[in-house]
């Protein structure tokens, strides 16, 4: 199984590398560590993680930082459809599906 970042989540992804390396030399690649961790873990079992809106939007959280990555499945591709901040409003990115 392979994975897909939407282009606004590869922005989003991109945008927390640069914030946190800015705030503390090392935090942006040991973010991205944990993006790295909390997406093979939906790949080596995609459907494990409840559903978080219907019909097969799912989330899984990021070890150590306040995001969530939130997917669907899409045949054999996991596609991501925003790496969203917990205090972010909720289904900012519902226009993405």
């Amino acid at each position: 199984m392979i994975y897909a970042l939407h282009p606004e989540a590869a922005l989003e992804h991109l945008e927390q590398i640069v914030y946190y390396e800015d705030k503390s030399p090392g935090l942006g690649m040991r973010y991205h560590r944990s993006f790295k961790s909390a997406v093979a873990k939906v790949l080596t079992g995609p459907r494990r993680l409840p559903v978080y809106i219907q019909p097969d939007i799912r989330r899984v959280f990021l070890p150590g930082f306040p995001f969530s990555v939130t997917y669907r499945e899409v045949g054999q591709v996991i596609e991501i459809l925003a790496v969203a901040p917990h205090r972010r409003r909720p289904g900012y990115w519902a226009g993405r599906r």
